[in-house]
């Protein structure tokens, strides 16, 4: 969804963007370029996971919702932080459901979601491709089956993986009137 639709003066809220996807989408791509623009943070999610967490992922095994909350409750927590601090944050998590992402919408600020999504093949050879990361490959399948679209009455929107980082950060900034470098 457009912010069109949004009446407020630009700037007088704290607007977080929150990049969404399952593994290999190129969340820590976008996310990182567009932070730059918008000279804020940028905040990867996997960094806030426990030690657990890594380990139960790394060996393969999907992690439950339980597993999940205290993790989901830290990323909205930063992104509170940032909020209480006057400024707009970007941030990296999966949000695959509906439910991950209700609870990341009650950060203080506005909170948007950027879906990257792509082909189930060109994900996979992403993943295969990186180095250095606990995801394997194999739980990208549990990741699209567990993927819940945004809804309609969710602010954000979805933008296919298969377009290069720089103009998915062009279409970001203006879908969302966020401004960047260029604006100040």
């Amino acid at each position: 969804m457009d912010r069109t639709d949004d009446a407020r003066a630009p700037g007088t809220t704290p607007e977080h963007v929150v990049v969404m996807g399952v593994s290999g989408s190129g969340k820590s791509t976008v996310a990182g370029l567009l932070a730059a623009r918008l000279h804020t943070t940028c905040t990867e999610a996997d960094a806030l996971h426990t030690a657990t967490n890594v380990r139960t992922m790394r060996s393969g095994t999907p992690l439950t919702d339980a597993e999940r909350q205290p993790w989901l409750e830290s990323v909205r927590d930063r992104l509170s932080s940032e909020a209480d601090a006057g400024r707009s944050a970007v941030v990296t998590c999966s949000a695959l459901k509906r439910s991950y992402r209700d609870l990341l919408r009650t950060a203080r600020g506005d909170v948007w979601f950027v879906h990257l999504d792509g082909e189930p093949e060109l994900l996979s050879s992403r993943m295969g491709r990186r180095t250095g990361h606990f995801m394997p490959a194999s739980l990208l399948a549990s990741q699209l089956a567990a993927l819940e679209p945004l809804d309609d009455d969710e602010r954000g929107f979805v933008l296919d993986v298969a377009q290069p980082p720089e103009e998915l950060v062009d279409e970001i900034l203006a879908r969302t009137r966020t401004p960047d470098v260029r604006d100040v």
